[in-house]
């Protein structure tokens, strides 16, 4: 007798039975090993084409799928079923949503203040840095950013919202085992160790094959509340991306480029179109105001911070946070006390070549949201000057 998680594998592996297919029929009968209790003529007269409804009623290979869910344990995943109180609440509400996900990590899914940031793999040093600024404020902030583990962009979103301290999701267009690219590893493993996870509708082993990222990006978009992307040509996978948040009724950000440049003709373009513009954190949060005052969204503390200095997350004070922040792009502290705080960092770095940032944050005495964000605008002001192994001196 198969294990019921076998029966949600078995369904989506059946021939001709997609992610539509698998809503139709679990919202019909409930689960998947009733439906497999079911003949051919009755699986048919939900909706479904008799052929596909034949190779579900027909379908007997269960034995390989219950030893993918043997080894989950072992690389440290679960399986996440559409019918689960942990399903991503977000990804839910599209029309194809997966009818499982195997998820590897501790991060819980049922969050959602989640934003995505995605963009091109072959990015400027200014896509990077701003990519890694918007990951690290609002993760900071107390959303979950999602990306996919990609070169470029993603990686560097990820990075920022671990700097943060805060949790990131990646999305795989292969299996959770498999880490693409390999260079990437590291950053996988840090995004599991910081609390983050690492996700795929895929089986355990798949290979990234070309032909599972856009499918892939329906999941990326659908975790989110809305997507922003930093860097994007014509012909890119994070155009995919922006048009699947569009169908599924999601905000799409874009940050300006030069037209002069190919790299940002694609998020150019998504400006034309009515995407928001993204320059700071706070074009983000204030779009996404309305919604984040009705949806119900759990605290989350930044670790390894004293709790009364860690950044405000979004909770259940959201309306009074968004508007503070909508009201004033300064946030929770004076103009001033920036000012002060950005001397004594650079009043830091003058005593030494370089300083790794763990020395900056304890001779500075502020938190490491604070240094780490301060470090990135001074950065950007041609102030700083950011090394290998995270060290930093004055440009």
């Amino acid at each position: 007798m198969p294990s019921p998680d076998a029966y949600w594998l078995a369904l989506r592996r059946a021939r001709g039975v997609g992610p539509r297919t698998c809503k139709l029929l679990i919202e019909k009968f409930g689960s998947p090993e009733k439906i497999f209790q079911l003949n051919s003529g009755e699986i048919a007269a939900a909706g479904v084409p008799r052929n596909t409804a034949r190779s579900i009623a027909e379908f007997r290979d269960f034995e390989p799928l219950e030893k993918e869910l043997c080894e989950l344990p072992n690389i440290g995943a679960r399986l996440v079923k559409w019918t689960d109180a942990d399903y991503p609440p977000n990804l839910r509400q599209i029309a194809d949503p997966p009818p499982f996900l195997f998820v590897r990590g501790p991060a819980q899914l049922s969050d959602p203040a989640c934003i995505a940031i995605v963009g091109a793999r072959a990015a400027s040093d200014i896509g990077r840095r701003m990519a890694q600024r918007l990951g690290l404020e609002l993760a900071a902030k107390g959303f979950t950013i999602v990306s996919g583990l990609a070169r470029g962009i993603d990686g560097e979103a990820h990075q920022g919202a671990l700097d943060a301290h805060g949790k990131t999701l990646a999305v795989l267009g292969c299996g959770v085992d498999v880490i693409y690219p390999a260079e990437h590893r590291k950053l996988a493993d840090a995004i599991l160790a910081g609390g983050g996870a690492l996700i795929s509708e895929l089986p355990i082993g798949t290979p990234p094959l070309a032909e599972n990222f856009p499918t892939r990006n329906r999941i990326l978009s659908g975790l989110c509340l809305g997507v922003v992307i930093v860097e994007a040509a014509e012909k890119s996978g994070s155009l995919i991306t922006a048009r699947m948040a569009l169908e599924q009724d999601r905000q799409v950000f874009a940050v300006p480029g030069s037209p002069l440049s190919g790299k940002t003709r694609g998020s150019n373009r998504l400006l034309k179109d009515g995407a928001k513009l993204v320059e700071c954190v706070e074009d983000v949060i204030e779009e996404l105001a309305p919604q984040m005052a009705s949806r119900p969204v759990a605290t989350r503390s930044l670790p390894n911070e004293p709790a009364e200095r860690a950044p405000t997350p979004v909770a259940s004070d959201t309306r009074a946070e968004v508007a503070h922040i909508a009201e004033s792009a300064k946030g929770a502290k004076t103009l001033q006390i920036v000012a002060d705080e950005a001397t004594a960092i650079l009043g830091n770095l003058k005593e030494s070549e370089r300083l790794h940032v763990d020395s900056i944050i304890e001779s500075s005495g502020l938190n490491a949201q604070t240094v780490l964000r301060l470090l990135l605008e001074l950065e950007l002001e041609g102030r700083v000057t950011q090394h290998p192994g995270k060290l930093f001196s004055l440009a």
